[in-house]
């Protein structure tokens, strides 16, 4: 199944945390326009970046929104269990759990997944906890669909025991341990809207630490950090927009 990949890396943001922290410096989201089959599409990628050599995230926690319609119209193409939609890129079923996205190639460049560090495949080790709505109701499917959940009572996260099954050196929410993504940045997710689609803020809080000690006692503190990030380009307010125009007319006078 071919596909066409029209840009890489079109934009990036960088938005700084709404609480402080020593390490935690903010999201960032990158985006791409990918085609498959006549779809245009908008590829976004979420990660959260630090200044330290050794920050790990654990757990990625209400993730809440002022649109209820922005948690629905995300493009899925995964083995999310249904034998005859498997694969098929589609709107109305798929799963965010990032282990059964399915081939690098065929799947991954076009599913909307949810993770804590490492990419879509299926030595993923994300989990989640909590309770996950489809419109008012509480759904049993858990992550299992499409829409996003609308509670922000939902977590995904990474069980500290896989830092001693895998080891220190490689824990999946580590810094460094996100394929793709530069060194201080960890991998918290990948949303794939229609090209064209309103701009969606979201905010999200992470639990992380400095690092990981296999011994309890040398454990270091958990801190909690929260933000806010943007997919897609916001439009401005009429003004700002009328302010940004005026200030286009001073400056080409000042240049006369």
């Amino acid at each position: 199944m071919a596909f066409i990949r029209l840009s890489a890396a079109v934009s990036a943001s960088l938005l700084v945390a709404a609480s402080a922290s020593s390490s935690f410096v903010g999201y960032i989201v990158t985006s791409e326009q990918v085609e498959l089959n006549g779809q245009s599409l908008a590829v976004y990628t979420l990660a959260a970046r630090f200044d330290g050599s050794s920050d790990t995230v654990w757990r990625g926690f209400n993730l809440t929104a002022d649109n209820h319609d922005w948690f629905l119209g995300f493009w899925h193409k995964d083995n999310h269990g249904d034998e005859a939609t498997n694969g098929l890129l589609s709107q109305d079923f798929g799963t965010w759990n990032p282990s059964r996205t399915g081939g690098n190639l065929a799947n991954r460049p076009y599913d909307s997944y949810l993770t804590i560090g490492g990419i879509a495949r299926a030595s993923n080790t994300t989990q989640s906890m909590g309770a996950w709505f489809d419109g008012d109701k509480h759904s049993p499917r858990a992550w299992d669909q499409a829409a996003l959940p609308m509670s922000p009572s939902f977590n995904w996260y990474v069980d500290e025991s896989s830092a001693v099954l895998l080891s220190d050196e490689i824990e999946q929410g580590r810094v460094g341990n996100s394929p793709g993504l530069p060194l201080t940045d960890v991998r918290l997710g990948q949303f794939v809207l229609s090209e064209g689609h309103e701009a969606r803020t979201f905010s999200l809080s992470i639990v992380y630490s400095s690092g990981y000690s296999l011994s309890d006692d040398e454990q270091d503190h958990y801190s909690t950090a929260s933000g806010t990030f943007t997919l897609g380009n916001p439009v401005p307010a009429p003004g700002a927009l009328a302010l940004a125009v005026l200030g286009a007319h001073a400056a080409r006078r000042r240049r006369r």
